[in-house]
């Protein structure tokens, strides 16, 4: 299954703009019409400790030696579910055909992605729809429970 971003499949990395460094989406389980409000990095950052060979290059350089290097790897956004117990659930139960995956807004950094997210599950008013959306809290701080009263 795809996501669609302005009506159009991205099947590919490549498809997103250059500084796209993730995306908002909403997953909607068709026949409910229930929905999961998410972000996702296209890119993970990686620490690797450094081979034999790799350390061997930097003998005899003064200084600190460096015993780690950083890379960056693509993520699992073509086949990621959301964090959502419950929807993750349904999605493991039921024809993935019972489901839609639309991008909402993509975001050039980390900072950003999470400003977007957050602005959207307020914005859609997640956690007072809990009959609407599998939201059950935003940034471990508002909770649906905190609404019933």
């Amino acid at each position: 299954m795809n996501w669609k971003y302005n009506n159009k499949d991205i099947t590919n990395i490549s498809e997103f703009p250059p500084n796209t460094f993730g995306f908002v989406y909403i997953i909607t389980h068709l026949p409910s019409q229930k929905s999961y409000i998410g972000k996702k990095a296209l890119y993970h950052n990686r620490k690797i400790k450094l081979t034999k060979k790799e350390l061997k290059l930097h003998e005899g350089v003064r200084g600190r030696k460096p015993t780690y290097k950083h890379t960056t790897k693509e993520s699992d956004w073509k086949v990621y579910w959301g964090s959502s117990k419950p929807l993750l659930e349904i999605v493991n139960t039921e024809p993935l055909s019972n489901f839609e995956k639309v991008i909402l807004k993509l975001a050039p950094n980390k900072k950003l992605l999470t400003y977007y997210e957050i602005k959207y599950l307020f914005e859609y008013n997640v956690l007072e729809n809990s009959n609407k959306y599998f939201n059950n809290n935003i940034l471990g701080s508002f909770y649906t429970k905190d609404f019933e009263i």
